[in-house]
This record gives structure tokens, C-alpha cells and sequence, in this order.
């Protein structure tokens, strides 16, 4: 383990055990893993919290291993490659598990997640002429946004938002609801951005195609 640590790297490693720990994300929310200790009633009730506490910790990860890649010198292309993809799985699985719960609509789900479908076609595309579309200030708040709208959204699934008075579910409802909206344009703001800082690139293979086509 010692060795395979000290080949990935100790930032890589991280990463991968975000990812791992997905999957379990999704079982401590919506498995009713409780029956299988036979105390259903109390830890049933826990789940939502449960799930969140696992949540903001896979998130607060990703400072980790951030961290970790530049204090150590392990940027690796690996690294590149699957710190993304594990905060885009940690995202999905939430949104997905919060719309099979009844939270949330499914349009909100795929306005974000098709958003970044498009920007690694982008990015693809970029990538064959040589060019990278360096993350954005707008992605990156793109991502805390997200991530704070899941964080107030799960609580609404738990017994405690349920014994809330009307009044106080209405004001934490609409609070938790703003910053899934905002969540959604800076999403859509975003991925414009990225759209405009690839106009240059995306002209050499538009041309080559026109230029084929004429021929």
C-alpha cells in the first residue's frame, strides 16, 4: 500500500479515495442501511445528515489534494485528469440522488451536468490544436455555488426541516432555492465563457470541414 501511495503520490491518492468514497455517499443517503443493525428508527432519521457530513468532507478534499499537488510538486497529468472528474462525480451523484429523492426537478440536474459534457468537448477540441482553456474565476464559483445549494438542499430531506415551522421551511426553502438559481446561470455563464475562449480554436476544425466540403 506504502509503495502504491509513493507511486501515485500522496495527492493522486487522495483524489482516487474521494472517488472511492462517492459511491458510499450514495449508500449512507439513500440505503436503508440502518435495517441491516437492526436500529432502523434512529440512524434511519441520520441518513440525510449523515450524508451530508460525508458530502462537505469529499468536498473540503478537494483544497486538500490541491493542496498537496503544488506543496509536494506532484501536478501530474494524472492529477489533472481525475481531480476534475471527482468533483464532477461528487456533483452529479448528489444532484441525481436529491431529484430520486423528490428534491429537485430534473432540468436543473441536466443544465449542469450537460454543462460539462460542452466544456470537455471543448476542451477536447482545444487539446488537438495544441491550446488549453485554462478553469476560470466563473467555473470556480460556478463550483463553491453548486456545492453550497446541494449542502442546503439535503437537509430538506430529514425530519428536522419537516418539524420546522411553515413559516421557517418557506424562508430556508427559498434561501436554499436562490443559490441553486445562482448556482444554475453562473453554470450557464460559465460554459459561455468557455464557448468564447474557443471561438479561435474551434475556427481551425470549422474550416478544415468547409474546406472539405467544398472540395
Amino acid at each position: 500500500m506504502k509503495a502504491l501511495v509513493q507511486r501515485l503520490g500522496y495527492a493522486n491518492t487522495v483524489t482516487l479515495v474521494r472517488i472511492v468514497c462517492i459511491p458510499v455517499f450514495l449508500v449512507v443517503w439513500l440505503a436503508d442501511w440502518p435495517a441491516w443493525f437492526g436500529i432502523r428508527t434512529v440512524l434511519y432519521q441520520a441518513r440525510p445528515w449523515l450524508a451530508l457530513l460525508l458530502f462537505v468532507l469529499l468536498a473540503v478534499t478537494d483544497l486538500l489534494d490541491g493542496y498537496l499537488a503544488r506543496s509536494r510538486g506532484e501536478v501530474s497529468p494524472l492529477g489533472a485528469f481525475i481531480d476534475p472528474l471527482a468533483d464532477k462525480l461528487l456533483v452529479t451523484a448528489a444532484l441525481l440522488a436529491l431529484i430520486q429523492i423528490g428534491l429537485l426537478p430534473a432540468w436543473v440536474a441536466f443544465v449542469i451536468i450537460a454543462r460539462e459534457f460542452v466544456v470537455s468537448g471543448l476542451r477536447m477540441v482545444a487539446a488537438e490544436q495544441q491550446v488549453v482553456i485554462a478553469a476560470s474565476m466563473y467555473g470556480k464559483v460556478k463550483t463553491v455555488l453548486q456545492i453550497a445549494a446541494i449542502v442546503l438542499f439535503i437537509p430538506m430531506g430529514s425530519l428536522w426541516y419537516l418539524r420546522l415551522s411553515l413559516s421557517l421551511q418557506d424562508l430556508y426553502y427559498t434561501g436554499a432555492w436562490i443559490v441553486m438559481w445562482a448556482a444554475v446561470v453562473m453554470t450557464i455563464v460559465s460554459m459561455l465563457e468557455y464557448f468564447a475562449n474557443a471561438i479561435k480554436v474551434m475556427e481551425v476544425p470549422w474550416k478544415r470541414t468547409a474546406n472539405y466540403t467544398q472540395k
